[in-house]
């Protein structure tokens, strides 16, 4: 694996800090351990997106959904089993071990919400750009220029 030093880059630029740290922590983050619990990320709209966790075996109190700063964390923590009489375990094979996955958002991405269904926790995101940051289309006139509409903050 190779390992890029982006240390110069830090010097000669401003406000490029989050995207430096999201390459920091895609080149050193362990692959192992970002491979449970599997995933996938589906587009299922214009600006709607949809998350969708495996997370067999875990019920919905023992699932943590927190969004933070453009960061969105799901953690899992089972309860420990009672011990039942009688009963002893032979082969475990079922994984039940806690996790802690994190996705990183883009701006203006929020949680629309969350679904625990036949074991796999659904969470709906949505983008919703303001309507001062959305492109418009700029009338073009003949002879002088135009003041276009203009607020002042």
């Amino acid at each position: 694996m190779r390992n890029f030093d982006l240390s110069p880059l830090y010097r000669s630029t401003i406000g490029f800090d989050r995207l430096f740290s999201l390459l920091d922590q895609v080149s050193t983050s362990d692959a192992s351990a970002q491979s449970y619990p599997p995933y996938n990320i589906e587009r299922t709209g214009e600006n709607a997106y949809r998350i969708t966790i495996a997370v067999a075996g875990f019920s919905e109190d023992e699932l943590t959904i927190e969004a933070r700063e453009a960061v969105l964390t799901v953690k899992g923590e089972k309860k420990p089993e009672a011990e039942d009489n009688g009963r002893e375990m032979l082969y475990r094979g079922i994984a039940a071990r806690a996790f802690e996955r994190r996705f990183q958002l883009a701006d203006h991405v929020e949680v629309k919400g969350a679904s625990l269904e036949h074991g796999l926790l659904h969470v709906d995101l949505v983008r919703d750009i303001p309507e001062s940051k959305r492109a418009r289309t700029i009338p073009i006139g003949k002879g002088e220029a135009r003041q276009i509409e203009a607020t002042i903050n």
